[in-house]
């Protein structure tokens, strides 16, 4: 998973990210909620750690930014206060998860995979995205009424992009949750995948659907 903590505390930054290194989480750390909201707006993550007490704005200000701008990135809320109603005002800003410090890393881990899979898109038999129709069960691929002829990786891959449309995905994230097996990090094989894509489903429409986001992923949506 690629996790975004944020949290100030330097103590428990060390302790929370070496034990999800350990586990070969990416970890991304943030020690402001400006930063946080930043990194959650603007690079991809499978879920994120969050403290209410920041620099900047405060944790719960942060999630309900990031519920206000559409944005469904599954968030723990990591902190020392434990009252119902700091319980209730997460919920209602939009937290999925709460816990309280001090607190077991087996229990966060577990929190945290509970989440991951929570977050991932339900499993469906059809994908659309303006004119293109993925039809998982048969394997057809249509872009305007017209066949999308994919190898088996194209079409995994895309059914993955259209799984998380609008949302950036990184490489990492394709390797992990696409390709089940190990590759050389540096192989180029999504790269190579994203152009046949591009190239089979994009070429000769004005609204592109594939992107890449330079330096950060790529991500399926209609091109404004």
């Amino acid at each position: 998973m690629r996790i975004l903590f944020v949290e100030d505390d330097r103590g428990i930054a060390s302790f929370v990210i070496r034990g999800l290194e350990e586990e070969e989480h990416e970890v991304v750390h943030a020690v402001s909620g400006d930063e946080g909201l930043h990194r959650a707006l603007t690079e991809p993550h499978d879920v994120a750690i969050v403290d209410i007490m920041l620099p900047g704005i405060d944790g719960l200000s942060l999630v309900g930014e990031l519920r206000r701008q559409g944005q469904s990135l599954p968030v723990l809320i990591l902190t020392a206060r434990n009252s119902e109603e700091d319980r209730k005002r997460a919920s209602l800003a939009g937290a999925d998860d709460y816990l309280t410090k001090p607190f077991a890393f087996s229990e966060l881990l577990s929190r945290l995979h509970d989440l991951a899979q929570r977050g991932e898109p339900p499993d469906v038999s059809r994908l659309v995205l303006a004119d293109l129709i993925v039809d998982l069960t048969t394997g057809r691929v249509e872009r305007s009424g017209h066949v999308v002829v994919l190898d088996r990786s194209e079409f995994a891959l895309l059914g993955y992009l259209l799984r998380n449309a609008g949302r950036v995905v990184s490489k990492a994230m394709i390797m992990e949750h696409v390709w089940d097996y190990s590759l050389n990090p540096g192989a180029n094989v999504v790269e190579i995948c994203i152009r046949h894509l591009q190239d089979k489903v994009d070429q000769g429409y004005d609204r592109k659907l594939i992107h890449e986001i330079r330096g950060v992923g790529y991500v399926a949506r209609v091109a404004p």
